[in-house]
C-alpha cells in the first residue's frame, strides 16, 4: 500500500560537488528536495522504493547498498542506496542522485531498494510495474526521480521548442494535485521529443497510487538551465 510519495528532479548539479562554482544557484531546488525526502520519512513506512530513468542496460531491481558514483564527472564521490553492502551492477545516474538525496538527509526511516524504468517502457509497462510495487500489504513510499523537459530556452539541452512550457505546466499541475489520471495520460512520444526524462518514473508513481486517496502538494517549479524540474510531495 503506497502511504507516501516524493518527486525530484535528478540533475547531477544536484550535487554540489558536481555543481561546484554553480552550487548556489541550485540551493532552493536542493532545499524542496530535502523538504520532500522528510515528508517520506513522517509517513513511517515499512519500505523506500526509489525509483527512476534508466537507459540500457540499467533497468530493473536495485537491493539496499547499491552503489553509484559521480567519477564521471569529474568529481570522487560514491553514494550507497540505503544502508546495505551490495554487490552488482552500479545505480543509474536518477537512483545516484535519489542515494546521494537520502544520504544527505540521513534517511534511517525505512530499508531502501531501487528501480531502475526503461526510457523506453510504454505507459502501460509503468503503470503495471507501479501497481506491482504497491501491491504488498505493508506500508510503501516512493522517491521518484525524473526531470521534466530540457526545451525552454535556445541554450537549453534540447534547443528551443515551444510546446515545452505547456508541456511542463501540464506535469507540475499533475504532479501538485497527484492527478494519477493525468499523469498516465502523458504521451510518451511528445515526452521524448522533449526530453522529458521523468515521463516513464512518474507513471510508475501514477501506477502505484491508484486507489491509494493520496492528496499532493507542490513544493518547486522551475526551468533552470532550461530544463523543467518538478518537486512534489504526495501523502
Amino acid at each position: 500500500m503506497l502511504v507516501a510519495a516524493a518527486v525530484c528532479p535528478c540533475p547531477p548539479l544536484l550535487v554540489p560537488e558536481v555543481a561546484a562554482g554553480a552550487a548556489p544557484e541550485l540551493d532552493p531546488l536542493r532545499a524542496a528536495c530535502l523538504d520532500a525526502v522528510a515528508v517520506l520519512a513522517a509517513a513511517r513506512p515499512d519500505r523506500l522504493v526509489v525509483a527512476g530513468p534508466a537507459g540500457p542496460g540499467g533497468e530493473g531491481r536495485y537491493a539496499e547498498g547499491a552503489r553509484g558514483s559521480f567519477r564521471g564527472f569529474g568529481v570522487a564521490l560514491d553514494v550507497r542506496l540505503g544502508r546495505g553492502d551490495a554487490d552488482g551492477r552500479p545505480l543509474p545516474l536518477s537512483l545516484a542522485v535519489a542515494a546521494w538525496l537520502l544520504e544527505r538527509t540521513g534517511w534511517s526511516a525505512a530499508p531502501v531498494t531501487g528501480l531502475g524504468v526503461a526510457e523506453s517502457l510504454d505507459p502501460a509497462g509503468c503503470l503495471a510495474a507501479g501497481r506491482e510495487l504497491a501491491a504488498p500489504e505493508d506500508r510503501v513510499a516512493l522517491l521518484v526521480m525524473g526531470d521534466g523537459s530540457a526545451c525552454r530556452t535556445v541554450k537549453a539541452p534540447g534547443y528551443l521548442d515551444e510546446r515545452a512550457e505547456g508541456f511542463d505546466a501540464a506535469c507540475a499541475a499533475a504532479l501538485g494535485a497527484a492527478d494519477t489520471a493525468a499523469l498516465a495520460a502523458l504521451d510518451p512520444t511528445t515526452a521524448r521529443e522533449l526530453r522529458a526524462a521523468g515521463r516513464p518514473a512518474w507513471q510508475v508513481l501514477a501506477g502505484a497510487a491508484e486507489g491509494a486517496g493520496l492528496s499532493g502538494r507542490p513544493l518547486y517549479e522551475e526551468a533552470p538551465y532550461g530544463v523543467g524540474y518538478h518537486v512534489a510531495v504526495w501523502s
